[in-house]
C-alpha cells in the first residue's frame, strides 16, 4: 500500500504540474510529450493520473484515516 500511495502522489504531482503549465503558459506538457492531447499515450497518462487521484481519495477511507507513505520498520533492541 505504501508503494501505491507514493506512485499516486507522483502521478498527481505530474497532473498538477501539467495543469499549472497549462493555466499559466497555455502549454500542455503531456500533449507535447505524446504529440497530441488525444493520442494513445496521452490518454493513458491522463487515465493513470485520474486513477491515482481516486486512489488518494479512497485510500484513507480504507485505512481508517491513515495515508501511509512509509513502511512499518521494526526497531530491534540489541542492548
Amino acid at each position: 500500500m505504501v508503494i501505491a500511495n507514493l506512485i499516486s502522489y507522483i502521478l498527481v504531482l505530474v497532473g498538477a504540474l501539467n495543469w499549472g503549465l497549462f493555466g499559466i503558459f497555455n502549454f500542455n506538457l503531456v500533449s507535447a510529450i505524446f504529440m497530441g492531447p488525444r493520442s494513445v499515450g496521452a490518454i493513458i497518462i491522463y487515465s493513470l493520473i485520474t486513477a491515482a487521484a481516486i486512489w488518494l481519495i479512497i485510500s484513507p477511507i480504507i485505512t481508517n484515516g491513515a495515508l501511509k507513505l512509509r513502511g512499518n520498520r521494526k526497531v530491534s533492541e540489541t542492548h
